[in-house]
């Protein structure tokens, strides 16, 4: 029997001599994401002794004044033989009393890790504010350039793939041919229409960016109660290109991007100082540079009030304003402006404190401001012995501005809507991942078959082992396993299904006819991503090979497409066959004579790499080839699946009682031995006071 100690804060509690603590462990707690950080929770009922009384300030009692507060959860812990065991927090629930006296406390005790579902609740991925960094300009020469390499300033976490939202595309070299919009070979002489418009093109993301923006914005110095930290086992593994290589795309709504953000506000250069001041104010107290207005009020100033007065010279084009004071990072937004904004309050400050303010104006048309158009006016008071003088100062531009627009493409507005929970569940459903938390708080992230390969424990228990009760099951769990993606609704993936009867990528492993009686139980792993078939394109003319595949997030009425978000690899082709680009202010053509194709596989090269994110082996879409083995079955699950569903493999339920040293150091993946076989641990419960384990075991098969 082990000794229990319960303690709250330095004080330690008094429990009933038969009082017990257990620990339920599973290997399906490892494998959800939501359960990472899994609380332990452990109810007492203590006795109302006299101690506990004192702790509890006799809380039956209402008329104690500063009486113990239930509400709050104290700093607690739990030993065993004197070595903590838990760290945590207490609550008290209640008090049960018989004949009127107080017999028994209820307290819950709380460990200090936190639940992951109850972190992140239903945050979006559009919560994620990390993600910002990566915003991009949208323009035509921006697009074109991240559709040809990775955007400028992002290193290679963002870039335009060859995917179209409204617009098939296909090529045809034919010479004479009629210009068409949407045929890509570039012949801007012969075939001026040809092309498709830069704006129908979205920007995707690098899932790794994701996972480090989730870390970022969950830890502790965010308040939070525990760091969301992964290792690097599977996230953020350069080696591992199956994961690294994957990217998101970033699409929110159907169609193309109808309304990119205003971004990149324009600084008007206010860089005169006029002085209008009177009754003896102080010159130089305001002064300008490059558009920076900093303030530097004397000894002498009461107080101050910055106002600004905006003339445009279009009156009726619509412009926002922004005033940011660089000391503190305060900001006032004057949004969806019209005409003429006479003279108004930005800022009132204290006596004599400093400041250093920027304009800047956003619109989504070139706009005019003309000479005196943008003007600062600084109200001041002044005080002279006993007297308070009143005065100000002027500061406008001196030269003619314009805007020059910048639409940015918002990551966090065009992101999908999804949450976060969803995302990374998600992912760990695709590559079979599971995960725990090291001593340290750190998430440990690895696949399946990495965990128990991770291993080197393995503890024989027969001399701990309870002889009088065993239990030996057949283990196959069920008749089959569907692999599956939610989203097949694009249009080729709908054909496919058509034809077929099949879902694209899917997969139903199906025991073999042997065991015919085989639980009829069937169960499903259905990833919430877009699965998609893509196009390659031969050159209509010659039905000659090109170096374009693109993507059609249309579905089968040729109808845009929300669907579900889409995971893809993204392949630079570099010495490709050029795609005309149509610029659409002012109408022209471009040449794009590299660009990222959509791909399922790493590489669409078999011979450099055949990791794919299907279940089941399909065609390559750009050999057209059933050169695609190395699916996520193949990868992540085979292993595992084959297993379980060996015919060798037995369910054993045996029970041992355990030394403290084996079972505060016994991990899920740790291999128990009994006599000569070996097994992995399926489940284990445990009464950490007697060291009582039932085992859950599934022995080892060649």
């Amino acid at each position: 029997m082990q000794k229990l100690q319960l303690y709250i804060g330095t004080e330690r509690l008094e429990l009933f001599k038969d009082e017990t603590v257990s620990l339920t462990q599973t290997i399906q707690n490892v494998k959800d994401i939501k359960k990472i950080f899994t609380e332990f929770t452990q109810t007492f009922s203590i006795p109302a002794s006299k101690t506990n009384n004192k702790i509890f300030k006799h809380f039956y009692n209402f008329n104690i004044d500063n009486g113990y507060d239930s509400r709050r959860k104290n700093d607690a812990s739990i030993e065993l033989n004197g070595i903590l065991f838990k760290s945590g927090k207490i609550k008290l629930n209640g008090v049960d009393l018989k004949n009127n006296v107080a017999h028994t406390y209820r307290i819950t005790f709380f460990g200090n890790t936190v639940n992951m579902k109850d972190i992140i609740s239903d945050d979006q991925l559009s919560s994620l504010g990390d993600l910002g960094q990566y915003n991009q300009v949208y323009t035509h020469d921006e697009v074109k350039d991240a559709a040809s390499d990775y955007a400028s300033g992002s290193s290679d976490n963002i870039l335009v793939p060859m995917i179209s939202h409204t617009d098939r595309m296909w090529y045809d070299s034919t010479l004479g041919i009629t210009s068409v919009y949407g045929n890509v070979y570039y012949n801007p002489s012969s075939a001026p229409d040809n092309g498709i418009n830069w704006n129908q093109f979205k920007y995707a993301i690098r899932v790794q960016t994701i996972i480090d923006a989730i870390q970022a914005e969950y830890t502790i110095a965010n308040n939070y109660g525990a760091d969301i930290q992964f290792s690097n086992d599977f996230f953020n593994d350069v080696t591992n290109d199956q994961f690294n290589d994957l990217f998101l795309w970033l699409h929110r709504k159907k169609g193309g991007v109808e309304t990119p953000s205003i971004g990149g506000f324009t600084w008007s250069q206010v860089n005169e100082l006029t002085n209008s001041s009177s009754g003896g104010f102080a010159n130089g107290i305001a002064n300008s540079s490059n558009g920076v207005l900093t303030i530097v009020p004397n000894d002498e100033t009461v107080s101050w009030t910055l106002r600004l007065a905006i003339i445009p010279v279009q009156l009726f084009d619509t412009y926002s304003v922004r005033v940011t004071r660089q000391d503190d990072g305060n900001v006032w937004n004057f949004p969806d402006l019209v005409g003429v904004q006479g003279y108004s309050t930005f800022a009132s400050l204290p006596d004599n404190e400093a400041g250093t303010y920027i304009i800047s104006i956003g619109t989504t048309t070139i706009m005019t401001f003309a000479t005196d158009g943008i003007l600062w006016r600084l109200d001041i008071e002044e005080r002279e012995g006993s007297n308070t003088i009143s005065g100000y100062q002027e500061l406008s531009n001196l030269n003619t501005f314009t805007t020059s627009p910048d639409l940015q493409f918002n990551i966090i507005e065009q992101i999908p809507k999804m949450t976060i929970i969803e995302f990374l569940t998600g992912l760990f459903q695709m590559f079979n991942l599971t995960a725990y938390v090291d001593d340290n708080g750190l998430i440990i992230v690895k696949t399946l078959d990495s965990y128990y390969a991770a291993s080197s424990e393995i503890y024989n228990i027969d001399q701990y082992l309870d002889i009088k009760k065993s239990v030996v099951n057949a283990a196959l769990p069920f008749k089959e396993v569907n692999f599956s993606y939610k989203g097949l609704g694009t249009i080729l993936a709908k054909q496919y299904q058509q034809i077929w009867n099949s879902g694209w990528g899917s997969l139903s492993y199906t025991l073999s006819n042997e065991i015919y009686d085989a639980p009829s139980e069937s169960y499903s792993i259905q990833l919430p991503f877009e699965h998609m078939m893509y196009e390659k394109q031969p050159d209509i003319k010659d039905n000659s090979p090109t170096t374009i595949q693109y993507g059609l997030f249309v579905d089968d009425n040729q109808e845009s497409y929300y669907g579900s978000p889409l995971l893809f690899y993204p392949i630079r082709q570099t010495s490709a066959t050029p795609i005309a680009f149509r610029d659409t202010n002012p109408v022209g053509l471009s040449r794009l004579v590299s660009y990222f194709i959509p791909s399922n596989s790493v590489s669409v090269d078999p011979l450099v790499s055949e990791s794919n994110i299907h279940f089941n082996p399909m065609v390559n879409e750009w050999t057209g080839l059933n050169d695609f083995p190395d699916t996520l079955f193949e990868t992540k699950y085979k292993t595992y699946i084959q297993d379980v569903f060996n015919k060798n493999r037995r369910l054993t339920k045996v029970t041992a009682y355990l030394p403290m040293k084996i079972f505060l150091n016994l991990k899920l993946n740790d291999i128990i031995e009994l006599g000569q076989n070996k097994y992995k641990i399926n489940s284990l419960k445990t009464n950490l006071t007697t060291g009582k384990t039932d085992f859950e075991l599934l022995n080892t098969v060649q």
